[in-house]
């Protein structure tokens, strides 16, 4: 049995809003070791920062948030993927590529012809799994990497 089968991807609800905040945040801290609470206000109110986006999250077989990731509309025919994140204990296991595709097959609905994202350029597991997932690199500035796809 595959363990995506109990896994539901589905927009975000208002009593999700604490969970993804913890989610995205400890991811944070996974990666830097520490977390500087002032460079994230945008999840302090998700349903408000996020108004116009689809943001998604994955939940486990009982209701646990366990990755999240939102497309945000930019320019004509354009939008960014931002906030994705992946608990520690259920990484490695599909669920990112999972997000990912659902935010794709989104962008398409929409009529978007071109979405972009970027990371770090010190997380090269995340950067190796957006160019297995048909992005490709744009750009590098100021530590980050950019990525782009077209559909």
């Amino acid at each position: 049995m595959n363990p995506n089968d109990a896994i539901r991807v589905e927009l975000i609800q208002p009593p999700d809003q604490a969970a993804v905040k913890a989610l995205v945040l400890a991811g944070l801290v996974d990666h830097w070791g520490a977390l500087d609470p002032t460079l994230n206000p945008d999840l302090n109110d998700i349903a408000a920062s996020y108004a116009g986006a689809v943001f998604l999250v994955a939940r486990q077989q009982g209701g646990r948030v366990i990755a999240c990731g939102a497309l945000v509309p930019r320019a004509a025919g354009t939008a960014e993927i931002v906030r994705m994140s992946v608990a520690r204990d259920a990484r490695r296991q599909g669920l990112g590529r999972m997000l990912l595709t659902q935010l794709v097959a989104h962008a398409r609905a929409a009529g978007l012809r071109h979405i972009f994202l970027e990371t770090t350029e010190t997380w090269d597991e995340v950067i190796a799994f957006y160019l297995r997932c048909c992005f490709h690199i744009t750009h590098h500035a100021d530590g980050d990497v950019y990525f782009a796809r077209d559909l």
